[in-house]
C-alpha cells in the first residue's frame, strides 16, 4: 500500500529549480514518496534539488508521513528513525582563452573557469502508524496526522 500521491505542490513558484512534492519519473527535480516496509511501518524518502532548503525537506517529510498515516487508515504516527540523505555534487564551467592581435602584438586573457558545489538535501525517515481511540492520550513523541496536514500542509501548499 505504498502511497505516492500525485500532489503537484511546488517548492517554489518560479520556473527555475522547481521541486515537485511527489517523487516520480527520473527524480531530477527531487520530491518525496512513501514505501511500505511492514503492516504499520513506512519509509519516507525525501530528495531536494540545489534550490531546496533543509526546512522544506523536513516539511515534505512530515506531510508525506501524515498523508501516509491517513492512507493506511491510522490517526497518528511516530518517527522511528531518520537519516540524512543529503547529496553533494559539483559543476564545472569551461576554461576560456581569448587572444586579440594588434599589429605585431598579441594579448591573451585566460579565464580558468570555476568549480561550483551543489548541495541537494535529502532525508530518509521510518515511521510507525497507529490509531488512537477518542478520549485516549497519544504516546509521547507521536504526531497527529490531521494536525500535520492542517499546519504543515498549508505551508507546503502555499510554498
Amino acid at each position: 500500500m505504498g502511497t505516492s500521491h500525485a500532489l503537484a505542490y511546488r517548492a517554489n513558484r518560479c520556473g527555475v529549480g522547481r521541486m515537485l512534492y511527489s517523487l516520480s519519473g527520473d527524480g531530477l527535480r527531487g520530491g518525496v514518496k512513501s514505501q511500505q516496509i511492514t503492516g504499520n511501518t513506512f519509509r519516507i524518502v525525501s530528495r531536494g534539488n540545489a534550490y531546496t532548503s533543509n526546512v522544506k525537506i523536513q516539511d515534505y517529510t512530515l506531510l508525506k508521513a501524515a498523508e501516509t498515516t491517513r492512507a493506511a487508515g491510522a490517526t497518528h504516527f511516530m518517527i522511528v528513525s531518520s537519516e540524512d540523505a543529503t547529496r553533494t555534487g559539483y559543476i564545472e564551467t569551461a576554461s576560456t582563452a581569448r587572444t586579440t592581435v594588434s599589429g605585431n602584438t598579441a594579448h591573451t586573457t585566460f579565464d580558468p573557469g570555476a568549480k561550483i558545489q551543489l548541495v541537494k538535501p535529502g532525508q530518509d525517515t521510518y515511521i510507525r502508524v497507529f490509531t488512537i481511540a477518542a478520549g485516549q492520550s497519544p504516546p509521547p513523541g507521536s504526531m497527529s496526522a490531521a494536525e500535520i496536514i492542517q499546519f504543515v500542509g498549508s505551508r507546503v501548499k502555499n510554498g
